[in-house]
């Protein structure tokens, strides 16, 4: 019994540390494996996602002309519009690859956090707040916008004081809403609010006079006064309520397609700095001497590579969408219905605030 006794123990002892170097085995692989997987999410980008797929998703307003506007043929133009075909002609040398999404202001941002488009391009306002907790990542402000109020010719309004017990009607989920109840609360003036989450709702209560003025981005205002019936029977004051910073956003947590998204539209900001255009761009491209410019248009380094994108992504924005003067004129400025002053949209050279980083 002694000598089975002895055995049995023997085997047991023998056989758990094998199980155990198994087990450990077992574990080091499955880390392995983990961290591979890990490694590989990390590695992965939006931007492989996009190319992939062979479309740009784009998140817009499609009620706004001059920003992002859809007409009866299904055709989408506008500032913010723009912005999407410009990252689509970098990615795939053709700006009309994008697939455009339809959102209202209050479910932009879920929209965007849950993936199902790639970018947001929607008369945004860039706060901390979005910046900090929504899990956004906001590109270059392309325009440059402040809050006022639109009334009736005939209202008597002048002032925020003449709204003491009038409605004013707003769209929810805004920075608008918000800002018009902090001026208010200022200046001790109780009035009531009208919201709405559509925001044509929100001008179409106005117009019907159910609520004595509408708030929101001048541009916005500008915007939908063309829009209106007998739209010179109503003025946008001449108030400044904020400050209306607007900018396209992605998803945080992907440096590689917020950075490629980034760099596309200071390309667009950089080439009208330096004097080149849809027009001239190739010819720029052949006989460039400027080591500025070849960097910005890919025949000097490899600038391109570190955002995923072509060598040459600037000379295919410019070439297709235009610099951001030209995308500024036709949606917003001398060739557009809205005829709007560059203002603080200007070079900073001509006064205004934008500026590119150097392209080095």
């Amino acid at each position: 019994m002694r000598k089975w006794g002895f055995l049995l123990l023997t085997s047991v002892l023998f056989v758990a540390p094998l199980a155990s170097c198994r087990d450990r085995s077992a574990q080091v692989g499955q880390t392995s494996a983990t961290t591979a997987g890990d490694k590989a999410q990390q590695t992965s980008s939006r931007i492989d996602t996009i190319v992939s797929r062979g479309k740009l998703i784009c998140g817009v307003s499609g009620e706004l002309p001059g920003f992002s506007f859809v007409d009866e043929k299904g055709k989408y133009s506008g500032l913010d519009v723009d912005v999407c075909r410009a990252v689509a002609a970098a990615i795939f040398d053709d700006p009309e690859k994008v697939e455009y999404r339809k959102l209202n202001a209050k479910d932009r941002f879920t929209v965007l956090q849950s993936g199902e488009i790639d970018i947001l391009s929607r008369n945004t306002t860039y706060t901390a707040s979005r910046d900090s907790t929504t899990g956004l990542e906001f590109a270059p402000i392309i325009f440059y916008d402040s809050q006022s109020i639109m009334v009736k010719k005939d209202s008597g309004i002048k002032t925020l004081k003449d709204f003491a017990g009038k409605s004013i009607c707003v769209q929810t989920g805004t920075s608008t809403e918000q800002n018009l109840s902090d001026q208010m609360r200022k200046l001790g003036v109780k009035y009531t609010p009208v919201v709405f989450e559509d925001v044509n709702a929100t001008f179409a209560t106005y117009q019907e006079g159910r609520c004595q003025g509408v708030t929101a981005d001048r541009s916005q205002l500008v915007s939908k006064r063309t829009t209106l019936p007998n739209a010179e029977n109503n003025v946008v004051l001449p108030i400044v309520m904020s400050k209306e910073p607007l900018a396209p956003a992605v998803k945080s947590g992907d440096p590689k397609w917020s950075d490629a998204v980034r760099w596309i539209i200071f390309a667009a900001i950089e080439a009208e700095d330096l004097g080149i255009n849809s027009t001239n761009v190739d010819q720029i491209v052949a006989s460039t001497t400027d080591p500025n410019v070849k960097r910005l248009l890919g025949k000097e380094g490899d600038l391109g590579k570190g955002f995923g994108l072509p060598n040459d992504f600037a000379v295919r924005v410019v070439k297709k969408v235009g610099n951001y003067g030209e995308m500024y004129d036709r949606n917003l400025g001398p060739k557009s219905t809205l005829k709007l002053d560059r203002g603080q949209n200007k070079l900073w050279k001509d006064g205004g605030l934008l500026y590119s980083p150097p392209f080095r």
